[in-house]
This record gives C-alpha cells, structure tokens and sequence, in this order.
C-alpha cells in the first residue's frame, strides 16, 4: 500500500482526458498543432530546467535529435535552474507561436500563468519527467515510475546493509539492528522528490518500526532531509553536519538513503573527508544514488558508491517525441496510467517508464552492453 502518498486516487480514465480536447482547439494566440500542415512547418518548444545534471544534457539531446529526425522544427532552451529565466523562455515560444509545448519545470508550480497563456494560445502542453502542478492546462505527463525509484533506492539499501539477499528476500544471515542510517531527499518544489521519498519511506518503514534501523539524527521528515536545487554542495554540508553532530563520538554510520548521484557523490566526499572508507569494502558506508551519472557509474565500478536508479533517457525522450508527434497529427498520446497523478487541479494522463536497479555487479550489463556507455567512459569516469 501507498500509505504516504500524498497524490490523490481514483479520478476517471475520462476526466483525465477532458485537458488535452480543452487544449487543443482554437485559442487567442497564434500557436497549436495544425494537423494538415507538414512537419517542417511545426514547432515544438521544449523547456529544459538545467545543464548542471548530465542526465538532463542527455534528454535535450534525444529530444531534439528526435524530433528533428521527424522533421519537425525544435526551439530548445535551458533555465540554468531559474524559475524567472524558464518563465520568460516559456512566454517567449508561446509568443512565437510554437505547436506543442514539452515542459522539464524547475518548480512545477511556478509556471501557472505560462499554462494559462498556453491554453489561450491553443497550444498542448506535455509535462516531462516533473510533473506541473495546480493547473488544468496540463494534456499529458511522461514519466519514470517514480515512486518505484524510491522503493528501488530502499531495497538497494538495504541489500547493500545485508538485510535483503540477492533475490531482494529477507536475508538468512542478516545482521542484528539497530544499524544507524540517515535519509537525504531531493528539492521540494520538484514534485518527483517527493515520490521518490515516499516509495523510499514505505519500504524502510517497517524496519524503522522493529528497530532494525534507526535514523541517529532523528531527521525523518522529508523537509528535514530536503536537499534545496539538488546540490551536491548542499549536500555535503549536510552530511558533514550530520557527522560532526551525531557521530563524533564512535557511533557507526552504517548507510545513507541518497535520492540522486550528485547528492551521493557530495555524501560520498563527505564521509570520505572524516577518514571512512576510503571504499565499501574499507569501511564506507553504503550510499545509494539516482540518474546513473558516468561519474557515479565509476565509482560503483570501483566500489565505493553502492548502487544508483537508472532512468533510461533515451526511453522517456522517445516516449515525449511520441506523445507530440501524436498530438501534432491530431491524435492523442495513449497513457499507462490514468488514476494516479492528480496534480492538484486535474488527473493528467501519464506514461510511465520503468526504471533499473544499478549495482558493481550488473552495471556492464544494464549500461555497457546496452550501449548506453562505453567501458572506456565507465574507466575514466566521464563522457
């Protein structure tokens, strides 16, 4: 059970898809889909949150080779992780009458009057990977599972704690609690941080509850353990607060749950910086991760960071190019899931991606062998 989701359930399949016919018909301005006009002649507006993440690097580049390969034309922008600057972006491709809109948000409530312009405009608006929220002018969401992330991240944690085994089953020989753990969650205006805490919390919880692990901290409230932007620097200094208060006096860290790479590798430094490890099997703590960053990736090859999420990219962009490509043609984007992303104003349409559990032993199986890194990168540990 979702016990702690915070997502309301069970809207109809039908109300869901009532956003995407409001959107697609006439509006005020000179934008939308026109299903007779040839690819050249459409535009998609795509709107991207950040450079600094290597992952969402990677998405702007499949999406726009994507859809270019179709023929369609792709005005693409960054925000650099500022809501006034994605704002402004948004406003401007509205302005320049683009025919879809695929939107990355740095805060999914702050484009509110973007939605509203869009919708004047007739022109659809496809949520990408962050959800929009409190806003009916949402048509379609793509997406990883994301709550899965988190009850993924959890079961990492603890198999790499030695209480699951290999086949993610209790573990014969598991070691007696209480093993000490701290949690770290991702930005809360991203609604996905949320989900991904709540997948991690459901599944920790009954371990919280017999006493197996305890969080020393007491920090067990996802405002607490919210990591602002997503920053490894803020990150660490977490980490590094946490360990000067809380174990400074011989007490063992046994784990930390991590939400995204660039916040592991901050932990990582942390703990690395205050003598443990300077690996897992010297000592360090586990540490689990999301995006399966290159340089995380080496890291995991080199035992030090556990585990990480991997989100496959090149999937969810080709997923968003088929919703746009439907909605340009003057269909609509088929959805997986109809019941569970109420974004506060609407049940939007969404489909979900799964994701993969990335370990040191299946990681050349999962991201060498699939292509989508080489082993040379994986050795030097960039791109």
């Amino acid at each position: 059970m979702h016990n702690r989701r915070t997502f309301m359930l069970g809207a109809t399949a039908a109300a869901a898809a009532l956003g995407l016919a409001a959107c697609g018909g006439e509006g005020a301005g000179s934008g939308g889909p026109d299903p007779d006009a040839p690819p050249s002649e459409q535009t998609v507006g795509v709107a991207m949150p950040t450079q600094t993440y290597e992952r969402w690097v990677a998405d702007g580049n499949n999406i726009k080779e994507g859809l270019e390969g179709k023929g369609f034309t792709v005005d693409m922008q960054y925000a650099d992780d500022d809501i006034p600057t994605q704002q402004q972006q948004i406003d401007q491709m509205i302005n320049s009458g683009v025919s879809v809109l695929l939107i990355a948000s740095i805060d999914g409530a702050s484009l509110s009057a973007q939605l509203d312009a869009a919708a004047a405009a007739g022109i659809p608006v496809v949520a990408y990977d962050r959800l929009l929220t409190d806003s009916e002018n949402v048509d379609f969401y793509v997406t990883f599972d994301n709550y899965k992330v988190g009850v993924n991240q959890a079961n990492a944690l603890l198999y790499g704690l030695g209480l699951l085994d290999e086949s993610f089953e209790p573990a014969d020989d598991a070691p007696e609690g209480p093993l000490n753990v701290e949690l770290f969650a991702g930005s809360l205006d991203d609604n996905n941080a949320h989900l991904f805490w709540d997948g991690a919390i459901d599944t920790l919880q009954p371990y919280f509850d017999d006493g197996t692990l305890e969080v020393l901290s007491g920090q067990m409230d996802i405002d607490q353990a919210a990591t602002q932007r997503w920053e490894q620097e803020t990150a660490q200094k977490r980490m590094e607060t946490l360990l000067t208060t809380h174990y400074n006096g011989g007490e063992e860290l046994a784990g930390v749950l991590a939400p995204a790479d660039p916040l592991s590798r901050g932990i990582i430094n942390a703990l690395q910086n205050t003598g443990l490890g300077p690996t897992i099997d010297e000592g360090l703590p586990i540490v689990t991760g999301q995006d399966a960053e290159i340089a995380s990736i080496k890291l995991i090859a080199d035992g030090v960071q556990h585990s990480t999420i991997f989100k496959d990219t090149r999937d969810l962009a080709d997923q968003a190019i088929v919703a746009a490509e439907s909605i340009l043609t003057g269909g609509e984007p088929e959805a997986n899931d109809t019941e569970t992303y109420d974004n506060g104003a609407k049940v939007v349409p969404s489909y979900l991606l799964e994701v993969q559990m990335v370990l040191e032993s299946n990681y050349e199986e999962i991201l060498v062998d699939s292509g989508y890194y080489t082993e040379e990168q994986v050795e030097a540990g960039q791109l």
